[in-house]
């Protein structure tokens, strides 16, 4: 159907209706114009649907960091793929994703979700993303425009920064998938940006996007981050989420008639809506939904998530003893038992199963394998995993006691908000406890809200006030309460809450033991294995969306039973089951130390393929390691302002000795730089190529990366290439570098001149230096 035609039959309120949300992630149809109802979820790495907690079982894909550890732009592409089966499945036809917000500080809580500190890595990991969904008509969201790098306040804070820092850096990735993937919506943060809400801001949103670089999707608000009327509607926003309700509909009605909003500017507006909706099948003709996709737990979707996680995991140390090859494996730790497939927040996903890493080592190494626990490694009690409680039963109820509606569960745990609850006057959960004699447990509940627990007959209550009325608390960060019980088979806890905020659940799990026996354990268990593998890490507690981190240690005791199985092994390799970066006290004492990210729903099977060498953990690093607290941006914003002081310099522009390297990664075998050789146009380094031998003995994967170092400006990262090697191989490998980095902001471009290309495996590893004037 025709946009133009459609526009001009619809009156004043019926276009302004269209532009908010009908629901948390749906937008209104509007029949007369053969505008059918369109679905949004979100998406970085798995398509959740419409509930928050509970819904449709999908792929849990590894997180973006992991995946852009494999400076792969034909995996970003395949990747984007699943998301579109994935999304089409559900009948989505918006992925609010990928989020290209820089790694500005490895304390913000949300880069798990984010690709890397660079610019140019993170724009074309992310345009291949963007295609990947795109060609098969699911329309991508690249996020959050612009600026938005801490959690912190984020709803409210100013980010401050000058023009050269945000044109060069931070705009650089938006800039980049616009121009290169066409994506067909961008999605505006909460952040200000010097002083100027990002959903009114007429001249990044306007002038920038929509004008520089010819923009021509829709620009959608953060979830209810839109905080004016008449700005935000001229300031180039085109849609309100979610809805109903907001600062538009009605309002925007009155402020058009008052004069305040063009009709032009609504009309363009809806205009972008409609193009969005023909796109993606909504508009007109109408899509057809295939119905013979792989299920997220079919062996094609297992093993594209395995080779993904293993593929893009990080050799960060190695002395030898990787790939393991021993006979007796002592693995110990909490994640290795509760393995982290993802982290917290806007982009969790409800998985077919995750493999946990003592499952995936087991499976490969049967009785070779000792599991020992570690510390804890939460100080706020999760749920409990699938096969503690069965029966699983939710119920909710009305203001009268009448049943509203009851859902058998996978795990206790459910939203009040935004999902099939939503509404309800009391919710009750319950289920059975799973033991095989009597135990002493502990059980409680999380949540906000005014709780009776019944558990095997013994009355409890609880009230978990909810003070300051922040979502983000209420679904990342709920109170719990806990009793220690004793517990035989076939008892059953049932918790019913009153006024519940948003996040409900029951917690049942062993009574804690002390570090110190725990510690003990697992250093009587290495001392007689041949190797010890222990595995720590973060949890959704560190690596979540609405908080950011206070320090980049370990949680817990993690860090001193990492000591005691290094002073006690005779071999020890570390994994780290964790996104962003975390302090290594113990670096120095251990053989080996494997960075596995978050590795997605078949993470065991993902890091025992890497350990074993059945994949080569081929990745390289996005981001600048630490060596302490002190070397990481701040966060904290003064007077509401969060100030951009090192300008250009992020991450590896302005490191000096990290801890590890940006680009950083040894993998399994070891490579010959040769014959290098640079080609300008104009004095802009256009290509590199470089003489690549694997010395190795087995084949291999390199990353070659490419960065120019300016004169009177930080070292930027200008090309990478990824280069598969057979032992013994020597291949010439061409390494495109992109025009964009290569010039500098003073009141418009301006093109870099002189100084030097290094081609690397990393910052830390220059093989080849060329001068950067080519004669």
């Amino acid at each position: 159907m025709d946009i133009e035609k459609a526009v001009a039959g619809l009156d004043l309120p019926r276009k302004v209706r269209l532009l908010t949300g009908s629901a948390l992630f749906a937008l209104h149809p509007e029949p007369e114009i053969g505008l059918a109802p369109l679905k949004l979820s979100d998406g970085p790495t798995g398509v959740r649907g419409a509930e928050l907690r509970g819904g449709t079982i999908a792929c849990v894909l590894p997180n973006a960091t992991l995946l852009a550890q494999h400076w792969d732009v034909a995996l970003a592409r395949e990747v984007g793929e699943v998301l579109a089966d994935e999304a089409a499945a559900q009948q989505v036809h918006v992925v609010l994703g990928p989020t290209i917000n820089l790694h500005r500080t490895a304390l913000g809580g949300r880069l798990f979700e984010a690709y890397s500190e660079d610019p140019l890595l993170t724009g074309t990991i992310a345009a291949a993303y963007v295609r990947g969904l795109q060609d098969k008509g699911i329309a991508a969201t690249p996020k959050h425009y612009v600026a938005n790098e801490s959690e912190t306040e984020r709803r409210t804070a100013s980010m401050v920064l000058d023009e050269k820092t945000l044109r060069e850096v931070y705009l650089l990735p938006f800039e980049i998938v616009v121009e290169d993937s066409s994506p067909w919506a961008i999605m505006a943060a909460y952040n200000n940006v010097n002083g100027i809400p990002a959903t009114e801001h007429t001249e990044l949103v306007e002038g920038v996007l929509k004008g520089e670089w010819g923009f021509d999707g829709l620009v959608m608000s953060d979830w209810f981050a839109t905080k004016s009327t008449a700005a935000s509607a001229n300031g180039g926003l085109d849609l309100v989420m979610p809805g109903p309700g907001g600062p538009w509909e009605d309002e925007l009605v009155k402020a058009v008639r008052a004069g305040e909003v063009a009709g032009s500017v609504i009309d363009d507006h809806l205009r972008r809506l409609l193009l969005l909706a023909s796109r993606t099948g909504a508009f007109g003709e109408q899509r057809s939904w295939p119905q013979d996709l792989p299920a997220p737990d079919s062996p094609l979707r297992r093993e594209q998530l395995r080779r993904f996680a293993a593929g893009g995991m990080t050799v960060l140390k190695n002395s030898g003893v990787l790939p393991l090859q021993e006979s007796r494996v002592a693995l110990i730790g909490r994640h290795a038992i509760d393995t982290v497939a993802q982290g917290g927040g806007s982009a969790g996903v409800r998985p077919p199963h995750v493999i946990s890493i003592a499952d995936g080592l087991t499976s490969r190494l049967g009785d070779r394998v000792s599991v020992v626990d570690g510390v804890e490694i939460r100080a706020r009690y999760a749920a409990p995993a699938a096969g503690v409680l069965k029966d699983v039963r939710a119920t909710t109820y009305d203001a009268d006691g009448e049943v509203l509606a009851t859902r058998d569960m996978e795990i206790a745990e459910l939203a009040a908000f935004g999902g099939w609850a939503q509404g309800a006057a009391s919710i009750e959960v319950s289920g059975e406890v799973v033991l095989d004699e009597p135990t002493r447990m502990l059980v409680g509940v999380r949540g906000f809200g005014d709780w009776t627990i019944d558990v095997a007959g013994r009355q409890h209550t609880a009230l978990l006030a909810w003070a300051n009325g922040i979502v983000e608390e209420a679904l990342l960060k709920p109170p719990h309460w806990t009793a220690e019980v004793l517990l035989s088979p076939g008892d059953r806890i049932t918790a019913r809450v009153r006024e519940a905020s948003a996040l409900v659940g029951l917690i049942t799990q062993p009574v804690p033991l002390a570090p110190a026996d725990v510690i003990g354990a697992a250093a009587r268990a290495a001392r007689e294995a041949d190797v010890a593998v222990v595995v720590v890490g973060l949890t959704e507690e560190q690596e979540t969306e609405g908080f950011d981190k206070t320090t980049l240690a370990l949680p817990g005791e993690q860090d001193a039973l990492v000591a005691a199985v290094a002073a006690a092994a005779k071999h020890t390799v570390v994994v780290v089951n964790a996104a962003t970066p975390v302090l290594m006290p113990w670096l120095a004492q251990v053989d080996a130390v494997l960075w596995a990210g978050l590795p997605g729903q078949e993470a065991g099977d993902a890091v025992a393929a890497a350990l074993l060498g059945d994949i080569e953990p081929a990745g390289r690093l996005v981001t600048t390691f630490p060596r302490s607290d002190a070397d990481a941006l701040p966060l904290i914003p003064s007077d509401g302002e969060l100030v951009y002081s090192e300008g250009t310099a992020i991450g590896y522009r302005g490191a000096s000795e990290p801890l590890f390297w940006f680009g950083h990664g040894l993998g399994y075998t070891t490579w010959e730089y040769g014959d290098a050789q640079a080609s300008t146009v104009d004095d802009v380094l256009v290509s590199v190529s470089v003489e690549l031998t694997n010395t190795g003995g087995r084949s291999g994967r390199e990353v070659v990366q490419v960065y120019l170092r300016p004169r009177d400006e930080p070292v930027r990262l200008v090309g990478f290439a990824v280069a598969d090697v057979e032992a013994g191989r020597t291949v010439r490998v061409e390494v495109p570098c992109d025009a964009r980095v290569q010039r500098v902001w003073s009141d418009g471009w301006h093109p870099l001149t002189g100084g030097e290309v290094l081609i690397a495996r990393g910052l830390g590893d220059v093989r080849v230096t060329l001068p950067a004037e080519q004669e």
